[in-house]
């Protein structure tokens, strides 16, 4: 259950962020937006730039599978200085992700699950309370993030940039013809 929830769903996601990149970088190429302006990109002053939210979201998504066991997750420390390297994070994570077992992250639900943040704050949760409560909600800012910083630079993404995983459930026939 706890795999189902989360390892899935990130590879959605992070397919889904990788084709939103690659539609910028093109967007970018037409209309002299370089990569530089893109990656340095941010919603406000205090929010981390676009760089950032990609690492971040590759990050979410191997930090729950590790605290849940999954072993041998890549590292990354800094963000990537170019579309390439943007791509490359997300490669290496959605590669991790497929050596991740469900049997490792689907031993019990109710174990316990702590971790600490670097401004002190600890939390005490159970298995499924921390993939529902911190890990899911966590993943999903980032990425969210990374997309409303593509939209804010004037990238034509919309809703089906964001979830196009979800063409693979498309009921043959019902697509809307643009």
């Amino acid at each position: 259950m706890l795999y189902d929830l989360t390892v899935p769903a990130y590879q959605n996601g992070l397919r889904a962020l990788s084709g939103q990149l690659a539609k910028a970088l093109a967007w970018g190429a037409e209309n002299g937006v370089g990569e530089l302006q893109l990656i340095v990109a941010r919603l406000a002053p205090d929010m981390f730039p676009l760089a950032s939210q990609v690492r971040f979201s590759c990050l979410q998504a191997m930090q729950s599978p590790t605290r849940l066991g999954a072993t041998g997750a890549p590292a990354f420390t800094e963000d990537a200085a170019d579309f390439a390297g943007l791509q490359a994070q997300i490669a290496a994570t959605l590669a991790w992700l497929d050596t991740v077992e469900a049997a490792t992250l689907d031993t019990d639900p109710g174990r316990a699950v702590g971790f600490d943040l670097p401004n002190g704050m600890a939390f005490d949760m159970t298995a499924l309370t921390y993939v529902r409560d911190w890990a899911q909600p966590q993943f999903y800012f980032h990425l969210v993030a990374a997309y409303s910083i593509l939209r804010h630079m004037g990238v034509p993404l919309g809703k089906a940039d964001y979830v196009s995983y979800m063409m693979a459930y498309l009921r043959p026939g019902t697509a809307t013809v643009a």
